[in-house]
């Protein structure tokens, strides 16, 4: 493997949370290099399944659906060994799952604090924990926790998300630095604004309450965090992680590389 080459050939990757948006551009990203991939996250079943054989149809590749619900450990625990048994190792992890709830922190409901930590933040963690054991086996290995540019710096009304992606940049250090040596990585992805069919909906909801057109909405709301005015795509987000799985990153670890449009150099 040349420091050039992009190839995960005889590699497999679990990505949380891919059956839309940033984790199925990931997924589609990684496919694309020739990892087999196991899938994972919520959806319609026949979705899910034409997802997953439009991966293997259109890349030549393996891909499985494993289902764990990111807020609860023992499923978790559970998904690392499923995506295992079927594709017989997971050689690189990407931690995507996420939500988010808004409001005030003197308003922020007690029980929606605790579900954005789990799954932002806990869920993280226990993918880490169960995935680790396999990668200092075989004497490589990837991590990639997408976290956010709210990973780096706040804005009001999201104390629960920006907390837990604060949370995933440290413990992205910290597993950094225990796996030095080992043959693994670790690093977070960034993400600024991003053009998913959830933030889709947005813009599409601000143009309805406001009677501005789609683009005049789009413009307005990328001017308020981003000088280059300009949404990444999941496909960005995916060739990101493609470039941290690579042979040329072998000794980036413990990184947050910010796909973000200079939303956090302001």
């Amino acid at each position: 493997m040349g420091v050039l080459d992009m190839s995960l050939k005889g590699k497999t990757a679990l990505v949380t949370g891919s059956t839309s948006g940033i984790g199925l551009g990931i997924a589609r990203a990684l496919a694309a290099e020739g990892a087999d991939i196991a899938l994972n996250g919520f959806g319609e079943a026949a979705q899910i399944e034409a997802l997953r054989a439009a991966i293997e149809a259109e890349f030549g590749v393996h891909a499985v659906y494993v289902a764990a619900d990111l807020g609860v450990p023992v499923q978790i625990a559970a998904m690392v060994p499923q995506a295992e048994a079927a594709l017989g190792k997971v050689d690189i992890l990407v931690n995507n799952a996420g939500i988010q709830f808004v409001a005030p922190i003197e308003d922020f409901p007690d029980e929606q604090w605790d579900k954005v930590i789990a799954v932002n933040l806990s869920g993280v963690f226990h993918g880490m924990k169960a995935a680790i054991p396999g990668m200092r086996a075989r004497g490589w290995g990837r991590i990639i926790n997408i976290a956010s540019a709210h990973g780096l710096v706040a804005s009001p009304q999201k104390v629960a998300y920006v907390a837990a992606k604060h949370g995933v940049v440290g413990m992205t250090k910290v597993a950094a630095i225990e796996l030095a040596g080992s043959g693994a990585t670790c690093n977070a992805i960034c993400p600024g604004w991003v053009l998913t069919p959830l933030v889709e909906k947005q813009l599409e909801a601000r143009a309805a309450e406001t009677g501005q057109g789609i683009e005049a909405v789009k413009q307005s709301f990328l001017a308020e965090k981003q000088p280059l005015r300009e949404f990444s795509t999941p496909a960005q987000i995916g060739a990101a992680a493609v470039f941290l799985c690579s042979e040329g990153a072998r000794t980036i670890t413990g990184i947050s590389l910010s796909v973000d449009g200079g939303w956090v150099i302001q």
